[in-house]
């Protein structure tokens, strides 16, 4: 599991660290908001631990902007205890807060629930290799995809691009982040490309292709796997 954690004090950043990669997490570092935005973006994360006041763009305004399109759950730091931070801070879409100083065990226990909560929830069940939304599922470790029980055939690069969107599902992910992720090389003239599989993808798993259930588009930004009830 990887976690960002966020905040403009660089001691604290180092300090909650030590106690993540103790607890076998791999971490990533930014000092400010708009970096946090950047990297969850960029990369896969589990989850951030974001602090409420840093300069530019402050934990409020970073966590708002990941809910446009991520469901990472999001752990609040303030060094301010009054209701109204609290009630800003989950109002802005985070999923727990906790004020400073902390007990960095307590900070571990909040991680480990959230984290059990995202992965419970959003079918990341990672231990197993399976991705599940709705009646479509991925078995990674069966190299298997089936809707509603029945067997469907992708091809290799079409297995790896539906896998990476079900690892990030509710995500909209662009085409270049397709592209770079699941070739493993720069983005140069990747909107065809990904439009051709995406298309072929859908009429795979989509009972009627042009009104997808699973394989969304938000135009003008890229594609994402919708979380379904199972």
């Amino acid at each position: 599991m990887r976690i960002l954690v966020c905040d403009d004090d660089k001691e604290i950043v180092d300090a909650i660290e030590i106690y993540l990669v103790n607890e076998g997490y791999e971490v990533l570092k930014a000092y400010d908001g708009a970096q946090a935005v950047k990297y969850a973006e960029e990369q896969e994360i589990h989850l951030i631990i974001m602090d409420i006041m840093m300069p530019g763009m402050d934990g409020i305004r970073a966590t708002m902007k990941l809910r446009e399109s991520a469901n990472i759950p999001v752990i609040m730091l303030s060094a301010k205890s009054e209701d109204n931070d609290k009630i800003l801070g989950l109002n802005s879409g985070a999923d727990d807060y906790l004020t400073k100083p902390f007990n960095p065990l307590e900070l571990i226990a909040r991680v480990k629930s959230q984290l059990r909560r995202y992965t419970s929830l959003g079918s990341m069940t990672q231990e197993k290799g399976v991705l599940q939304t709705g009646g479509l599922v991925l078995d990674d470790m069966k190299k298997t995809v089936t809707v509603d029980g029945e067997p469907v055939k992708l091809t290799p690069m079409e297995y790896k691009i539906l896998r990476y969107l079900m690892q990030n599902m509710e995500r909209v992910l662009s085409t270049t982040q397709i592209y770079e992720s699941v070739w493993d090389e720069k983005a140069v003239g990747a909107e065809n490309t990904i439009a051709v599989h995406i298309r072929r993808i859908r009429e795979k798993i989509e009972i009627n292709p042009k009104e997808p259930k699973y394989l969304k588009v938000v135009w003008g930004i890229g594609y994402k796997i919708d979380k379904l009830k199972v």
